[in-house]
């Protein structure tokens, strides 16, 4: 039994993969690079689920084999919520152009008259499963925190170092693994998720 993991980002890629693999132990987890190119889809929808869908729909349609995606990203209570959907081009640099720095300089510089009472944020993730016989399922999970005023530890990515989850005073960069992925939005997304990967490639 296997399951693609729709995605080329590659720090991405082993958080899923560190998360889902203990969970889906008879499973063999992919990635993108695992099986042959196709192009991505374009990100269009407004929520984190739709997005999510449209890449695990086209993983699915790409390779035939069962595929789970994710969506994720900031949502700044003082900012209305954004980045939200945006957060991997909020400053639209390219990833491989050093987007995350750029991303995070944004942020810190949109937040800077921001009182730190004021800085709440939410850790957002949906995540999308589709197999060929047609099951197409989601959850979501949150982790609620702050954005810190400067960027603390060189662990995790995108906006890791500038968040703090709540009952933490180090950032989420500063965490070990295994505790970020216990409380991460991630996390609670894929447990959730398990069990109907799992029934549902016993059954293809």
């Amino acid at each position: 039994m296997r399951v693609v993991l729709a995605t080329n980002n590659a720090k991405k890629l082993a958080e899923l993969r560190r998360i889902l693999t203990p969970l889906v132990p008879t499973i063999e987890v992919l990635g993108l690079a695992d099986v042959p190119t196709y192009d991505e889809p374009a990100e269009t929808e407004p929520t984190f689920e739709g997005n999510a869908l449209i890449k695990a729909r086209a993983c699915l349609a790409a390779t035939g084999l069962p595929s789970l995606a994710d969506d994720s990203g900031l949502c700044v209570d003082a900012l209305n919520g954004m980045p939200g959907v945006l957060s991997a081009r909020w400053s639209g640099v390219a990833k491989d152009a050093g987007g995350d720095a750029a991303n995070n300089a944004l942020l810190l510089n949109q937040l800077s008259e921001v009182p730190e009472h004021r800085r709440t944020a939410q850790f957002r993730c949906a995540v999308a499963f589709c197999t060929p016989d047609g099951i197409e399922v989601g959850e979501v999970g949150e982790m609620a925190g702050r954005v810190l005023s400067s960027e603390q530890g060189a662990g995790g990515f995108g906006y890791d170092p500038l968040f703090a989850a709540d009952g933490y005073d180090i950032s989420t960069a500063e965490l070990a693994p295994k505790e970020k992925d216990r409380i991460s939005h991630r996390g609670k997304a894929l447990t959730a998720i398990a069990p109907t990967v799992v029934d549902a490639l016993a059954k293809l």
